[in-house]
């Protein structure tokens, strides 16, 4: 995969408090991911590559409201979240809480008028926000794929990405993901899916060398 700053953008999903703070809701299920793969610091070397050689940059966030907890069906992970009020903001217009909150180390990346921030996906995919439309106002052909969780919204973007004709790589440690004591380890399980999937499968040190 060619990685050019002319059609290539930075895509990170759900860098927020729940998922990549201890004090997060999830942490206990995904904080011993986090750490053996060095996500935090994997994401922060992502952000700074992508600023300093002018890739664009695109955040895909997970919000949900209120009016959400009258889904009338959920999946189990999704009855989870509910249930711990994971990414919650009390309305569209209200400021995140600390949990939906972006991870204070990322802030100055997220914040400095440039990145893209879309609209919240309510599941695990791109097709409920507008992340699509907003890469292809832009001229976006190739994505590097990386952030939260790594075997249910990162692989869900890249399914759809893909689909919807993009070229994509995802950061392999840049990711992490859950281990539950009965689904299993969500991690082992993305990174099987990810080398029959994507365009090419990353590391860290890959990406940052060749978005020079």
């Amino acid at each position: 995969m060619d990685i050019t700053r002319s059609d290539t953008a930075l895509v990170v999903i759900d860098p927020q408090n729940d998922v990549l703070s201890e004090t997060g809701v999830s942490w206990p299920l995904v904080g011993d991911s986090v750490r053996e793969n060095h996500t935090i610091e994997n994401l922060d070397r992502l952000f700074r590559a992508a600023k300093r050689h002018g890739y664009g940059v695109f955040v895909s966030p997970h919000y949900l409201y209120p009016h959400d907890q009258g889904w009338r069906f959920r999946g189990p992970v999704e009855q989870m979240m509910l249930d711990s009020k994971e990414f919650f903001r009390p309305d569209q217009l209200s400021p995140a809480e600390a949990g939906a909150d972006w991870l204070t180390r990322f802030r100055p990346f997220i914040e400095d008028g440039q990145t893209v921030v879309a609209g919240p996906h309510k599941a695990w995919g791109p097709q409920t926000n507008d992340l699509v439309f907003q890469l292809r106002k832009r001229k976006v052909a190739k994505v590097v794929l990386a952030g939260m969780l790594a075997n249910l919204c990162v692989e869900s973007h890249l399914r759809e990405l893909i689909e919807q004709g993009f070229e994509v790589a995802v950061v392999k440690d840049a990711t992490a993901a859950p281990r539950h004591p009965t689904l299993g380890d969500g991690y082992q399980a993305a990174l099987i899916n990810y080398g029959f999937i994507a365009g090419a499968v990353l590391t860290t040190d890959e990406a940052v060398a060749a978005m020079q």
